[in-house]
């Protein structure tokens, strides 16, 4: 199906009444790109999801907003006049007390097939030591001594490309045995919790807080056969304190990371192993010193880019 993409150029105070005339002319989606609300998110004191940015966003005052809506192709221009139209009266019945910017408007055609085989060329399977992740649309013959796992990336988070996972994948293999409990915090797809499964440990448990996460990595987990395996949780760590692991994985930013190393260490084993993975050099120290304030000792570190990764245990 062919759609029409429109983009408004807009102000912050303008943006969400733009949006809400473009939802009552469309079922396909409206997003506002704004840096203030980056900005915003980046200050606010819990916040949870930024490790950093660039330090110019928070002095450019003068950022235009985009406003974007998508409708049917075969009655674009007559939906497209009716939303230019509504947002010129919005302006007028606003007598000058918000600021509308420019208003300049902008079209383009979107396949809506098209762009969903070109993101495909771009993956290819990935080798991190004994495991292979594969995207699930690729026919993949595995070597004797390979462990693959199916991602269907179409659905979110953790393609194993990133040196934050694949920095995970390489250190679990080194951890992980046949008797193995494992717990990956902040689980995305699930590829570190499916990976373990594939190296041999007996289960896994999978968390994330995000609802999209915790539907991808089951649908992951059944993509390879070890759902009876894993148990994916929707939480922001496993409140069940009964259930402890033996090679704890948390591959966030480090941020999140400082956040959660009081309520780690009580789910990990005595001689259980964490990996934490996701941590820009900034932020080095800062996680370092939060887990060894609850009793954890570093007993590796890795680096791969701009990434570190760091294996600790109970000191």
């Amino acid at each position: 199906m062919k759609y029409t993409e429109l983009t408004i150029h807009t102000t912050t105070e303008a943006s969400e009444i733009i949006a809400d005339i473009m939802w009552g002319y469309t079922d396909f989606g409206v997003t506002i790109c704004d840096v203030a609300d980056v900005i915003a998110l980046q200050k606010c004191k819990d916040a949870q999801y930024w490790d950093y940015m660039d330090d110019e966003l928070t002095t450019d005052k003068n950022s235009d907003v985009l406003v974007k809506c998508y409708v049917a192709d075969d009655v674009a221009k007559e939906t497209i006049k009716n939303i230019l139209k509504d947002i010129q009266n919005a302006k007028e019945l606003s007598g000058g007390a918000l600021e509308f910017g420019t208003l300049e408007d902008t079209k383009r055609g979107v396949d809506g097939d098209d762009w969903i085989d070109v993101w495909k060329k771009h993956f290819r399977p990935i080798h991190l030591g004994k495991i292979v992740v594969v995207p699930e649309w690729i026919d993949y013959e595995k070597k004797e001594d390979e462990q693959v796992v199916l991602l269907d990336s179409n659905m979110a988070f953790g393609t194993g490309e990133h040196e934050t996972t694949s920095s995970c994948v390489e250190l679990m293999q080194e951890y992980v045995t046949s008797d193995s409990v494992c717990i990956d915090v902040g689980c995305g797809s699930g590829i570190l919790g499916i990976s373990a499964i594939k190296l041999g440990a007996k289960k896994a448990y999978l968390t994330d807080i995000d609802p999209i996460a915790v539907t991808s990595a089951t649908h992951n987990a059944a993509l390879n056969g070890v759902a009876d395996k894993t148990v994916v949780a929707h939480s922001n760590l496993l409140d069940d304190t009964d259930i402890v692991g033996d090679v704890m994985m948390a591959n966030i930013t480090g941020e999140i990371l400082k956040m959660l190393a009081p309520s780690i260490p009580k789910n990990l084993k005595k001689d259980g192993v964490l990996i934490l993975s996701g941590i820009i050099e900034s932020r080095l120290e800062m996680v370092k010193t939060a887990y060894e304030e609850v009793g954890m000792k570093i007993v590796r570190e890795t680096r791969k880019g701009e990434w570190f990764a760091l294996v600790l245990k109970h000191r």
